[in-house]
């Protein structure tokens, strides 16, 4: 079968998130490992935010004096991301790409955020993408939850203390996951967040 007749497997996938998109309001939010963290930002340096929807937090690393590189699968995203770093006159380098297929490459970049983007098999590829001091920031939904937010497919959610053993060669900076303990009411529920350092070697 030549090429170009091949069916794209993330097509679905794409247009599914081409209609979020599509309809949602602004930028988003800023994700919550960034936000509560933003003091363990590097002064300089390259950062990229994969799978970065609208680009809320991408913005904001780029308010923070990062060069930020940002990519999703969604045109729609990566095109609402565009506009509004022009009307925030910062500078994102926006790119629509399957990281799935093309992650990135080795020791590019000195921060990596990834929020509610749970693809199990690209844990060693972000690893090594990360300089030597380099700085993850994650976050995604865990299987402990106190809502109904968020995929209703387990195989989408993290398990316990899952986000530390995918990345155990990290050095572990910050790690919050409240499951269900105490009052539900209160505190951060739903995810799991980390923010961990590459060795220096």
């Amino acid at each position: 079968m030549p090429s170009d007749l091949i069916p794209d497997p993330h097509e679905a996938l794409r247009q599914k998130w081409d209609q979020r998109h599509t309809s949602a309001a602004g930028v988003g939010e800023v994700a919550a490992v960034l936000a509560e963290n933003i003091h363990l930002l590097p002064a300089t340096g390259s950062a990229l935010d994969l799978a970065c929807g609208r680009g809320a937090s991408a913005i904001r690393l780029a308010q923070a004096g990062l060069r930020v590189t940002a990519w999703d699968l969604s045109p729609v995203a990566i095109e609402r991301l565009d506009s509004a770093a022009r009307e925030q006159a910062v500078s994102v380098d926006a790119e629509v790409r399957d990281v799935i297929a093309r992650p990135p490459e080795p020791e590019s970049f000195d921060l990596i955020l990834v929020s509610y983007f749970l693809e199990r098999g690209l844990t060693p590829a972000i690893i090594r993408a990360l300089r030597p001091g380099g700085l993850l920031f994650y976050q995604t939904f865990s299987i402990d939850a106190v809502s109904d937010c968020g995929p209703s497919n387990p195989a989408f959610r993290l398990q316990q203390n899952e986000l530390l053993a995918l990345f155990w060669p990290l050095k572990v900076v910050f790690y919050r996951e409240e499951g269900r303990i105490g009052n539900n009411q209160f505190g951060t529920r739903d995810i799991a967040m980390l923010v961990a350092q590459k060795p220096v070697e």
